[in-house]
């Protein structure tokens, strides 16, 4: 036990390493973004802020709409701002646009001046800028756009010592003036994607010319903070993993990023289309009552911005691969308000639980004596980190599943070659003394649990098969030992060779005989179909070599079967020093039975009715009748297997059952009609010879039971 305790100790320490190696270069990021999207599809649920947060998209309805009434794409910025006063008149506590107003409009100045009214006259307002590594047309903070910085305490020291291109930006693009002077504050809409294009995170700042830009989501809440004076933002701060802003703490990254919690597919956040919202506003401007009333926005935070497929702003995200980009922006305000950004654990946490799961399940492996105690290890410690990851989710906390699946993994199936290795010689020491006896199955099961070397046996359906050759002791009598020898060899080789490929379990020889039998050791529940498919194989391998051994024998060899299906006593049988894993009880009798009554008929191979239903259509055959065989009294239906599944029958099967049927209903001379016409059928001739008999005395009856007196 120390030996396997040092080897799972090692085994711990490499795997856990391993794996901590490819989580922090990113290589399971791919694996572990897939179990993050079913988490977010499982476990999206709407916040107490969500109703709090509205959506109006410009979509393909909208855009049809505007077509109708004359106005083509790109619209006219005047017919914006309906929506402004909609949302004014309804009490917004802010608007925010998901538009870049970054030229003029190509109606003229007027345009741009209507909407730069209805800005400065409506709700604190936020507009989209553009921020870029290279492309833009400021390097620095023009005079037109209102400098109303975020003033984040701690955010020099915190910008030392990264790259600056992660949240720093040198160029951008700002709303032309008449959009950016009467606007709150400026917003940032540069998206974040993980290398598989998902947008799971959101950058909540990045810096311009020395100013924080807020992401769109928080510019709306600081928009509606900061009052006409600018002075209602509250107390920000921003150290390592976090940034505090009020009472509410925001878990970031190096980078500045925090990662979203979805609230659900898209349309979670209440939902209006720009069309429906321009339409209420100019009915209630004409005196009419309008289809929404402005009451939906109270106290709201309104966003704008495309959903139309033409207007290329629909987004991947873990709840859809097309989610309008807007709704990335509103999950940031959602996730704000309700102050359940999803965190990321400290990595020494990840790394010492990954290890002491690790340590766990590679010791429970090398100890457990039997199989299936490790088959439940696997079952039990594979799925603990999904369990935690999914109940995590529940408290906004990611946990990495990847890694510590991939080093429990990795470090059971080492410790289960460990295991094989350490008691491999004790199996083969098995195996070694007990080949000559038992057959391969046998020893196997003996292997995984050696409680079984002992006398015992259990009852069980299983599928018998006996065979043997006809007339081999008159073979016998013409060969040399030598030849007699390797023919038998021969011979046995091929259909023991077909009994093990079908899964069978080779009982014994008995001189030419062979008795096997199905579903057992191992469970089979196809055993019927097996044993009737090894005769008609064993049946089809003798038929190719017969001209072989009559060469050798100078006889034709023909075999005949019996398959008989029904509870047995299987197991260890014998003395307390040598003993045999064999059967006993009446379903083995009578499959002896049936291979003798073989020779009363003609045929080759005959099943029990109880098999021939357990086969099927899985191959074809023909009812022989009802016999009652030495030492029985009840009689048994019995069948001739004839070929597999698909091939052409040797004669008309359903004709020769029908003619069976006659007999049954003792109309013998119609059945006999019918049996006269297959002179070539050892069976319908044998059948022709009886009706023959009662036609010839009409005295005479018969039950159609053929009672037999020879084994």
């Amino acid at each position: 036990m120390i030996k396997k305790l040092i080897y799972g100790l090692v085994l711990t320490v490499l795997c856990t390493a391993l794996s901590a190696q490819l989580w922090k270069h990113g290589w399971l990021d791919r694996w572990e973004y897939t179990t993050w999207n079913w988490r977010v599809l499982t476990k999206a649920r709407p916040s107490p802020a969500t109703e709090d947060i509205k959506v109006i998209v410009l979509d393909q309805s909208s855009l049809d709409w505007a077509d109708d009434q004359g106005i083509r794409w790109p619209w006219p910025r005047e017919v914006y701002a309906p929506i402004i006063q909609f949302a004014l008149r309804g009490g917004a506590r802010a608007v925010a646009f998901d538009v870049l107003y970054t030229e003029a409009s190509s109606y003229g100045v007027f345009d741009d001046e209507v909407l730069g009214e209805a800005i400065g006259e409506g709700p604190p307002f936020t507009p989209a800028i553009f921020l870029s590594e290279g492309v833009g047309r400021h390097a620095e903070w023009p005079d037109f756009v209102p400098d109303r910085s975020l003033p984040i305490a701690g955010l020099d020291e915190w910008l030392e010592g990264r790259d600056p291109f992660d949240i720093v930006m040198p160029r951008a693009t700002f709303p032309i003036p008449e959009v950016a002077t009467p606007s709150t504050i400026m917003a940032d809409v540069k998206g974040v994607q993980d290398r598989d294009g998902i947008i799971r995170r959101a950058n909540i700042f990045r810096v311009f010319d020395g100013r924080p830009v807020p992401s769109l989501g928080l510019a709306a809440y600081m928009a509606a903070a900061m009052g006409d004076d600018g002075r209602g933002l509250p107390s920000m701060r921003i150290e390592e993993g976090r940034l505090q802003i009020g009472r509410r703490s925001i878990p970031i990254d190096r980078q500045g990023r925090s990662i979203l919690r979805y609230r659900g597919p898209s349309g979670t956040h209440p939902k209006y289309t720009a069309a429906q919202i321009i339409q209420a506003e100019l009915r209630i401007q004409e005196g009419s009552t309008p289809p929404i009333s402005p009451i939906v926005f109270n106290n709201s935070y309104v966003f704008l911005g495309f959903s139309a497929p033409g207007l290329l702003d629909l987004r991947p995200t873990p709840i859809s691969p097309v989610t309008p980009g807007v709704e990335v922006h509103t999950t940031i305000l959602d996730n704000f308000l309700a102050n359940d950004f999803v965190r990321m654990l400290p990595d020494r946490w990840v790394l010492i639980s990954t290890f002491i799961l690790i340590l766990l399940a590679t010791c429970g492996v090398l100890l457990a004596s039997k199989a299936w105690h490790t088959v439940v290890l696997f079952a039990v410690f594979l799925p603990i980190p999904w369990l935690v990851g999914f109940a995590l989710y529940d408290f906004s906390v990611w946990w990495p599943i990847i890694v510590q699946t991939l080093g429990m993994l990795t470090s059971m199936i080492g410790a289960v070659v460990v295991s094989y290795a350490l008691e491999g010689r004790q199996k083969a020491f098995i195996k070694g003394a007990f080949k000559h006896y038992l057959s391969p199955a046998v020893i196997e099961q003996i292997m995984k649990d050696p409680d079984q070397l002992k006398l015992g046996g259990e009852r069980r359906t299983l599928s018998i098969f006996f065979s043997d050759l006809a007339g081999f002791s008159t073979i016998s009598e013409k060969l040399e030992p030598q030849d007699l020898t390797r023919l038998l060899n021969d011979y046995l080789s091929d259909m023991t060779d077909i009994i093990l490929e079908e899964g069978g379990t080779l009982d014994k020889y008995e001189g030419d005989a062979i008795i096997a039998f199905w579903n057992a050791p191992l469970n089979q529940p196809d055993h019927a179909e097996r044993a009737a498919r090894t005769a008609l194989r064993c049946q089809r391998k003798l038929a190719e070599r017969r001209a072989e051994f009559q060469e050798r024998t100078g006889v034709e060899l023909h075999m005949r079967i019996g398959v008989n299906t029904g509870d047995v006593v299987v197991g260890n049988m014998g003395s307390r020093e040598r003993f045999d894993y064999t059967v006993l009880g009446d379903a083995a009798n009578l499959a002896a039975r049936l291979e003798g009554a073989n020779k009363q008929f003609g045929t080759a191979t005959m099943l029990a009715e109880s098999t021939r239903q357990g086969v099927g259509d899985a191959l074809i055959g023909r009812e022989i009748g009802r016999i009652t065989v030495v030492g029985r009294k009840t009689p048994v239906r019995v069948y001739e297997v004839l070929g597999m599944k698909g091939d052409t029958p040797p004669m008309p099967i359903d004709e020769f059952e029908r003619a069976l049927r006659l007999c049954e209903d003792q109309q013998w001379q119609a059945a006999l009609k019918l049996f006269e016409q297959w002179a070539d059928d050892p069976l319908s001739r044998k059948y022709a010879e009886r009706c023959r008999a009662l036609v010839a005395e009409p005295a005479a009856t018969w039950d159609g039971v053929w009672n037999l007196t020879e084994k």
